[in-house]
């Protein structure tokens, strides 16, 4: 697989891996994903499209982008083809992911955009 250089820092050169697993159970050590607070809590976003997010996050951990198909998707979180399309759609006019088409019969490239945004702060006079 090629990798393009997008200018941007990998996930996991930002996120502090502070955790150790110290146990044996297989449930804890097959992983968890990590949901950023401003996506948990948007008022604006689905229950489906945070699960989206996390699940691109979760499929992303070691990579700057993941390609999990449609059809992968919709059976990891239980939901049909057409209900993920729909999350994925609000996801990306969020601006919380990228979608790249790759052409027929291969899945797209998901890039996951960790852009906050901080408001101008203004000096009281």
């Amino acid at each position: 697989m090629e990798r393009r250089d997008s200018g941007m820092t990998p996930i996991r050169q930002v996120i502090e891996r502070n955790i150790e697993l110290a146990t044996l159970d297989p449930i804890v050590r097959g992983g968890f994903a990590q949901l950023p607070n401003f996506v948990l809590k948007s008022g604006t976003l689905s229950l489906g499209a945070k699960v989206s997010y996390a699940l691109f996050l979760s499929y992303a951990w070691h990579n700057d982008s993941c390609f999990p198909g449609q059809d992968a998707l919709a059976e990891d979180m239980g939901m049909s083809r057409t209900r993920v399309n729909e999350f994925i759609k609000e996801l990306e006019h969020a601006g919380l992911i990228e979608i790249q088409r790759r052409g027929q019969g291969k899945t797209n490239l998901y890039k996951i955009k960790f852009v906050v945004k901080q408001k101008a702060w203004r000096a009281k006079s």
